[in-house]
Order: structure tokens, then C-alpha cells, then sequence
């Protein structure tokens, strides 16, 4: 086969699969969106675990009419303007991919208004290719609607798992976001029952008794510390309070839920002779890092950074 340039369609669809792996890939880009926009409430609604039907909506600053159909171009983004804005970026996005990604494989509805709109606008776009955009009554804020999935790559499709464990990664990813926000209240809607709410008052205390238990709420050791570059709050469990996998150790990194082994590491290294072998601590900690120490730019999921003084911290 010669050697040829591919066409824009299969470019975004393969650009798609490194950023929208599942259900959840989706609610997290849009959810952060959410929070970037200053929203000061965000609801997260799925059927079928997400396959068919996401809604997120918003009451944040919204999109500008004039700026809807760029910020579904790929690398189209309000969080930074040059490469000089990496070192110093402090919103959960910036890549300027998610949009464009989703929309490949998928059919959007998005509803929006700005504060100085005197009415909304409604934008759908399938499989990457506008289909209508239209004045309408909405309240300020944004919402998108996500419909059917993959619709258009069945390959993708099928290795989805099932609905209920679809819905088991949204409902986890949503439980992060919450840890992660406290002052942002949180609400998660499952094929039409309420999974979980956050009232937004900046209790970190409160989410983890509404979503780990009493058991766990009263069995917590409140951390504050802070060095010249880092600064950490939170809380840790007691020892009796462990597990046999990692699914309780929650950290944060300026906001981001982040998986680091070097922070693992040191977490599971200060319960050493408090816990049993191969039980692992509750943590529920906020990591504050001067930007200019650390790299956010490693992978599209955003879930992976770099610490330019590894020892150090």
C-alpha cells in the first residue's frame, strides 16, 4: 500500500481514541469543563451507563455564540495560548482535544448561554460535522447531551463493558471529582435514581461520610502540613480502617484526581507496622505544588504527572 495522507474524519477518529476510552472518559472532560467554567453546581446524569445517554449541566459562564463551532476544532482552547503556558497551567484542561474527540463518535446536543446573552443557543453536531445551530430560551450555564457513543466505530463499541460496569466507572470518576471539589456541589443521576449529592459547602469531612460511610467519617485524622513549595490538607483513616486494594487512597494535585507512585509510595511507607502486609490506608489528601515543579502535559487522560524534584517531594 503507498504511502498516503489520511483524510480529517479518520485523523479525529483515531485522535478520539487516545482521549474517549469509555462512558467515563466523556463525563470527566466535560465535567472539567464545568469546572474550569467557574460552575458552582454540576449535574451528571447516564442511562445505560453512559453508552446511550449522557447529560452534564452547568452553571457556569458558558460558550459564546460566536466561539461554539471552533471549540469543536481540534486543538481549540480558552486555558492556554502558547507553549509558555504549560508551565504555568492551573485549569484541569488545556489541550484543546476533548470536544473535537467526543464529537467524532458521537451525537452532541449542547445548550449554552453567558451571562450577557439575552437568549441561549442550541448547537448539534454528529460524528464531527455540524447538523443545526439555533437561538433558544436557556438558563445560564452550559449543557451537553451525548448520545449513542461510538455509534459510528461498532470496533470501539465492543469492547465496552457492560452497562452496570460502565456506570460503576462514572460513579467512581464523579466520587473524585467530589473529593476533589467540596465547594462545588455535585450531583450524580443513574438511569433516573439519584446516586449521590454533594451540597457544595467545602466540607471534605461531609463527602467522605456521604460517599464512604460513618464508619469511615469517624475513623479520620486530620492532616495539615506545608513546606516551602507543597502545602497538604485533608485526611487519613486510622489503621483500622484499611483494605486489601488501593481503591481508598485518594490524593489530589491542585485539583486533579492524580495516580503517582512516588506519592503511593510514601503514603503506604508512613503506615508501615501500623497496618497489616497487603492492606492498603483510607487517604483523602489535597496536594498544593508550586506549577513550576511539576508537569501536567504526559498523557491526554490528564491522569499522570511529572515532578521535576522527585526526591524533594
Amino acid at each position: 500500500m503507498p504511502i498516503q495522507i489520511l483524510d480529517q474524519n479518520t485523523i479525529n477518529k483515531i485522535a478520539a481514541g487516545e482521549v474517549i476510552e469509555r462512558p467515563a472518559s466523556v463525563v470527566k472532560e466535560l465535567a472539567e469543563n464545568a469546572i474550569d467554567a467557574m460552575a458552582t453546581a454540576v449535574t451528571i446524569e447516564i442511562k445505560d451507563g453512559g453508552i446511550s445517554f449522557i447529560r452534564i449541566t452547568d452553571n457556569g459562564c458558558g460558550i459564546d455564540k460566536g466561539e461554539i463551532p471552533m471549540a469543536f476544532l481540534r486543538h481549540s482552547t480558552s486555558k492556554i495560548k502558547s507553549v509558555e503556558d504549560l508551565m504555568c497551567v492551573r485549569s484541569l484542561g488545556f489541550r484543546g482535544e476533548a470536544l473535537s474527540s467526543i464529537a467524532a463518535v458521537a451525537q452532541i446536543e449542547l445548550i449554552t448561554k453567558t451571562k450577557e446573552a439575552f437568549t441561549g443557543v442550541r448547537y448539534v453536531i454528529e460524528g464531527g460535522k455540524e447538523q443545526n445551530m439555533e437561538d433558544i430560551g436557556a438558563p445560564d450555564g452550559t449543557t451537553f447531551i451525548v448520545r449513542n457513543l461510538f455509534y459510528n466505530t461498532p470496533v470501539r463499541r465492543k469492547f465496552l463493558k457492560t452497562a452496570t460496569t460502565e456506570a460503576g466507572y462514572v460513579s467512581a470518576l464523579v466520587e473524585h471529582l467530589a473529593f476533589s471539589h467540596p465547594e462545588i456541589s455535585f450531583r450524580f443521576i443513574n438511569n433516573g435514581q439519584n446516586k449521590l449529592y454533594t451540597s457544595g459547602n467545602g466540607s471534605l469531612k461531609d463527602i467522605i461520610y456521604h460517599v464512604n460511610g460513618r464508619d469511615i467519617a469517624t475513623n479520620l485524622l486530620e492532616v495539615s502540613a506545608k513546606t516551602q513549595d507543597i502545602q497538604i490538607s485533608g485526611f487519613i483513616g486510622k489503621p483500622m480502617i484499611s483494605r486489601g486494594n488501593r481503591t481508598y487512597e485518594n490524593y489530589f494535585i491542585n485539583g486533579r484526581y492524580i495516580k503517582s507512585n512516588i506519592i503511593t509510595r510514601a503514603i503506604e511507607e508512613g503506615y508501615k507496622g501500623y497496618i497489616m502486609q497487603h492492606q492498603y490506608p483510607f487517604t483523602a489528601l489535597h496536594f498544593t505544588i508550586e506549577q513550576s515543579i511539576i508537569d501536567v502535559n504526559v498523557h491526554p487522560t490528564k491522569m499522570e504527572l511529572r515532578f521535576s524534584q522527585n526526591e524533594f517531594v
